[in-house]
């Protein structure tokens, strides 16, 4: 077994002892914390996603960000053979349907009302571990980092930001980086929000 493998199981296992009420807690928390930040004040729109084994949740970030008038977005998977993703417009009244990994995504009829992640100001990600250098462990599907490539060969303007969400246990000392890798700007927990550049 890889160490990518055992540090998937092994912060799996722990989110998924944890009690309703610690993963109420924790996004309470975490929602305070991102509310407060200059990345979600000064974004417009905003990438979130919905909560799937166990990750961190989010949803009350979403209801506010309706409330301020914000665009929000979900990621919507592409055809099966691109492992990219695009994102659907988010509303109190869009429909849901499971995708290919079981995840609610927005029902879209046509590729017109989906975007590139290159129009969006902030895109909030799940992952399963993250290091203090901003490597970020997902799930080992690669669609963040395939949709997200062309950040690595950008200069100066930087958009999206990109900004991991998780419990502060998923930290772990270093994750080894490979060369496909799109790092992250930030990572919000319940105890904080970290910028690594």
């Amino acid at each position: 077994m890889n160490s990518r493998t055992h540090i998937r199981n092994q912060i799996r296992q722990q989110r998924s002892e944890l009690t309703h009420a610690q993963q109420m807690d924790a996004a309470g928390l975490l929602t305070t914390r991102l509310l407060a930040s200059p990345f979600f004040k000064n974004s417009r729109r905003i990438a979130f996603y919905l909560p799937n084994d166990g990750e961190m949740d989010i949803t009350p970030l979403i209801s506010l960000a309706w409330a301020y008038n914000k665009q929000c977005y979900l990621p919507v998977l592409g055809l099966r053979n691109s492992r990219k993703m695009w994102f659907a417009p988010y509303q109190p009244d869009t429909r849901l349907i499971a995708n290919r990994f079981g995840i609610p995504e927005p029902l879209h009829k046509n590729s017109a009302r989906l975007f590139k992640a290159q129009s969006l100001d902030l895109i909030l990600m799940p992952l399963v571990a993250f290091d203090n250098k901003g490597h970020r462990l997902g799930m080992g599907g690669g669609y963040y980092d395939r949709t997200l490539q062309f950040l690595l060969h950008r200069q100066k303007w930087i958009k999206p930001r990109l900004i991991g969400t998780a419990y502060a246990f998923q930290e772990v000392r270093q994750l080894d980086n490979e060369p496909w890798d799109v790092p992250l700007d930030g990572i919000a927990t319940e105890n904080g929000l970290q910028l690594f550049r």
